[in-house]
């Protein structure tokens, strides 16, 4: 079995085509499915099912595929090590960032990396923090920006506090409440609300603090991208709350201080089990202190 035909299986998964899989992987189709084919003599089993319109894995496919990830993610990840250890950093490093993100400057961090590493591919995810937290766990993802209630902490990780923060209110400019000088969570209260979906981080700082105000708040529309939130704000379908730090990068919206505003706190995360070197050249042009790097430290739970 050849990690070159792992390869192959994994891109015409992906792409559920053996013509787009050739074309990722620069070869002639005919030479994919040959070594496809090879590979299912020697297997016993047929990993996929082809037919004149579709391709899709077959249960022995399904089984396989995940392993055939994870000898191709090592295969890389030895040959980065080799590269580290003669001072070229190299490889791939995929960064998990939540829409929200604030405390740092993501694409300008990247734009650095990339001019000092520029051997490195990167991959960017954007999604929940408590899905970050899983992809993290998993290998999935090397490093990961989150957004938490101050009454949270990133567990299974090791992590590093980057910002506090508190939530504001976020208002279409034409609402009554664009031109108070700041406004309560009871007041809010009687406002349609536009939010993130109930059980992640992002939503859960805000039930928290209306919860225990004894209040109740009706969320009439639930998103995951923070700037069509604000496109149906603008709309005045409903107000939201978002953090102040990254509400200055959303136009034509108003934001209102909130007197008793839940906190927000940002963490940066990374395995508990080791660092591929493009990870640790990423937290080191971050800033992150060496020693945090390097076994464990007190910001772990």
């Amino acid at each position: 079995m050849e990690l070159q035909q792992m390869r192959y299986v994994v891109a015409v998964a992906e792409t559920n085509s053996f013509t787009r899989a050739a074309e990722r992987c620069l070869v002639v189709q005919s030479a994919l499915s040959h070594q496809i084919a090879r590979l299912e003599r020697e297997l016993g089993a047929r990993l996929f099912d082809r037919t004149s319109r579709r391709v899709r894995l077959t249960p022995a496919g399904e089984a396989f595929l995940p392993a055939a990830r994870q000898c191709l993610d090592a295969a890389e990840r030895a040959a980065a090590d080799v590269a580290a250890a003669v001072g070229e950093i190299r490889g791939r490093l995929t960064v998990g960032v939540i829409p929200t993100v604030a405390a740092v400057d993501i694409p300008a961090a990247l734009h650095d990396f990339h001019r000092r590493y520029p051997r490195v591919r990167i991959g960017l995810r954007v999604g929940a923090s408590e899905e970050l937290v899983e992809h993290v766990k998993q290998g999935a993802v090397e490093v990961a920006f989150l957004g938490l209630p101050a009454t949270a902490r990133p567990q299974g990780v090791r992590a590093y506090e980057l910002a506090r923060d508190r939530l504001v209110a976020v208002v279409a400019p034409a609402h009554p409440l664009a031109k108070e000088p700041d406004v309560d969570l009871r007041r809010l209260s009687s406002e349609v609300f536009v939010d993130f979906p109930a059980g992640t981080a992002g939503r859960i700082q805000s039930d928290q603090a209306f919860s225990a105000a004894g209040l109740v708040r009706d969320v009439a529309f639930e998103v995951t991208a923070a700037d069509l939130m604000a496109r149906l704000i603008q709309q005045g379908l409903g107000v939201a709350m978002l953090p102040s730090t990254y509400t200055p990068q959303l136009t034509g919206v108003a934001t209102v201080p909130v007197t008793d505003a839940p906190a927000r706190v940002e963490h940066l995360v990374w395995s508990r089990f080791g660092l591929t070197p493009a990870a640790t050249a990423f937290l080191t042009v971050l800033g992150i202190p060496s020693d945090l790097l390097t076994g464990r430290n007190r910001q772990d739970p």
